[in-house]
């Protein structure tokens, strides 16, 4: 054993372990749900044991080792066992490839597996998080609010699609990875969008959700570092987190981007997310991640809100607009085309949206229009509005927020 360590080190070094030991069951064994409980088991022998005795010389291959005992007392106890025996027995001894099966990261190759196109987005970020992000079906299903019995069936038919279309843990055919990548990265993409502003509950945000979208961005940068849209997304996430600390008041209200304290920003986050993406965008062809995150970059680098160059802003939502179009990205092309233009122009920008079922009963797209209503001095409309988004909203803070905002203009 190595040297001891606190037991919040030795629960970072098991998350960032985890997928990993997985993988390698996974790739030598198949039956993704055997493997996953003999690792969970291995790491709670690990959480149990190494904060007093001491981590491990080779920790990932410690859990390789426990875990495979843990399948194969599993396996023997099972009706099949003597034909489940000779299979166990005719593979190399545990003992004497431990050093090879150590030696491979299959991180990359499981989150293709949890993020397989035959899976529903919420089955692919509940999989996700629980195999690859090492969260509990409970803490899953409180960063979602339902209930854990909801979760854990969602989970397990997850795990059953998979098992019925005969994947095979290996990275997709050079064809197809790429396609797969963006499909990671989107759910990568929607983890961290969930936890900086939840679709519902008391809380406006979830630490959890967000760190574990950005530890898991940063391992597929990490396996992938010339991907321009890998390093965009974890720019992009990085440039938006830095806000965090100033986005709620004391008691938990929301406090919109152009009343923030810009003191309270994390200035590292910030230099960490501009570097990457500077890098990126001198070697690597244009992505919607990478436009994103050049937005974000420009917010982030205003010293105040009235210092932002919306016509920067405008010019890249044009391009995103054009390379990646979409109702949200309308959305917000049309506050910048307020701010640049007038709110008029991005009124009327809004209304190419109404028709579109995808975001006309959102109320995210009536909050603009009741933000650039009351930029107009409309205000009776501007009111309308943001009771009609507050009714819309499930998120408790931002149904506040825009009660707030009605209230003011009615001067309650």
């Amino acid at each position: 054993m190595g040297r001891v360590k606190s037991a919040p080190v030795v629960e970072e070094l098991l998350r960032e372990l985890a997928p990993q030991v997985l993988g390698v069951l996974i790739r030598r064994y198949g039956r993704f749900d055997a493997c996953e409980d003999a690792v969970q088991e291995a790491m709670l022998a690990a959480a149990v044991q190494w904060p007093g005795e001491g981590v491990p010389d080779s920790p990932k291959g410690w859990l390789i080792t426990v875990a495979v005992r843990r399948l194969t007392d599993q396996w023997r106890s099972e009706e099949a066992r003597a034909r489940r025996e000779q299979t166990l027995a005719a593979m190399t001894p545990i003992e004497t490839d431990i050093s090879e099966m150590s030696g491979q990261d299959d991180t990359l190759t499981l989150l293709f597996l949890c993020c397989h196109p035959a899976l529903s987005a919420p089955s692919q970020i509940a999989l996700t998080l629980r195999a690859v992000g090492g969260l509990t079906t409970a803490q899953i299903a409180h960063a979602f609010f339902v209930p854990e019995a909801t979760m854990a069936q969602r989970i397990s038919r997850a795990k059953q699609r998979i098992k019925a279309t005969g994947s095979e843990f290996r990275l997709p055919p050079e064809g197809e990875r790429e396609e797969r990548l963006r499909v990671v990265l989107h759910v990568l993409y929607l983890i961290f969008n969930e936890g900086y502003t939840a679709t519902s509950g008391p809380e406006l945000a979830s630490a959890e959700l967000t760190g574990e979208a950005i530890r898991l961005t940063r391992a597929v940068h990490r396996l992938l570092p010339e991907d321009g849209e890998v390093t965009g997304l974890l720019a992009l996430m990085l440039l938006t987190d830095a806000r965090r600390p100033a986005r709620t008041t004391a008691d938990g209200g929301l406090i919109p981007l152009a009343d923030q304290d810009r003191g309270l920003w994390d200035r590292a986050a910030i230099a960490a997310g501009v570097e990457l993406l500077t890098s990126t965008l001198s070697r690597s062809p244009l992505g919607p991640y990478q436009l994103q995150a050049a937005v974000a970059a420009v917010h982030d680098e205003a010293p105040r809100a009235e210092d932002t160059d919306w016509p920067q802003i405008l010019g890249l939502y044009d391009l995103l607009a054009r390379l990646s179009p979409g109702p949200m990205v309308t959305l917000n092309q049309a506050i910048a085309v307020a701010m640049v233009h007038g709110p008029a122009a991005g009124l009327a920008m809004l209304e190419s949206l109404d028709g579109d079922t995808r975001v006309s009963g959102h109320h995210r797209l009536e909050a603009v229009r009741a933000h650039l209503l009351e930029m107009s001095g409309d205000l009776p409309a501007a009111r309308a509005r943001y009771r009609e988004a507050a009714r819309r909203t499930t998120s408790l803070p931002e149904r506040r927020y825009l009660q707030a905002r009605a209230a003011r203009l009615a001067g309650d």
